[in-house]
């Protein structure tokens, strides 16, 4: 069960504490010490998938808990940097996309994991949570980034772009699970 790609995952979990500490004592050395705690987190995200089909490790306990460490660094990150006015107000609404959708998804996920139904994850899922990344690192360091760096507006511009992507990618796994939702089709019999 704790082979390398599932500790990878639990070590994202366990950056998140780190993460949030670093927000309350605000300096532009905290904010770049979070800013590279979650990009740990964001390279264990890539590598623990990667590792466990490489070396045949995949397992229930990885497949459970990937995307709940996913969801819950992006949903801290969204939380803190919205308390702490690393955003204006109006990227608020991505944010709360972008959250309202990880909630729906993984209810549906656990919908439709009961009737053995899988629930894969698409390129352009990989590529929302690709942008979602990258925003969240610049609004991390907001301004104190270098001054020829516009960190705030490549963040925020990026968010934007991450809950559009969000809401397609949300949209086509709702759609896809209605259908079990609604009783029409059986669940195929051997996933």
């Amino acid at each position: 069960m704790l082979n390398l790609p599932n500790m990878l995952t639990m070590s994202r979990i366990f950056i998140i504490p780190l993460v949030v500490a670093t927000f309350f004592f605000d300096s532009p050395s905290m904010r770049w010490t979070a800013c590279a705690l979650f990009a740990i987190a964001g390279i264990t995200d890539f590598f623990d998938g990667y590792l466990a089909r490489r070396a045949n490790q995949v397992s229930n306990f990885g497949r459970f808990l990937d995307p709940i460490a996913d969801k819950l660094l992006v949903a801290s990150v969204l939380l803190l940097i919205v308390a702490f006015d690393r955003v204006g107000p109006w990227s608020y609404l991505p944010a709360l996309v972008i959250m309202l959708r990880e909630i729906t998804i993984s209810g549906l996920r656990e919908f439709l994991a009961e009737l053995r139904v899988s629930v894969p994850v698409t390129k352009l899922a990989k590529a929302k949570t690709t942008v979602q990344m990258i925003a969240l690192g610049f609004l991390i360091v907001g301004n104190d980034a270098p001054v020829w760096i516009p960190a705030e507006f490549i963040g925020e511009i990026g968010i934007w772009i991450a809950a559009g992507i969000t809401f397609i990618t949300g949209y086509d796994y709702l759609k896809s699970g209605m259908r079990y939702m609604a009783g029409g089709n059986p669940p195929p019999t051997a996933p």
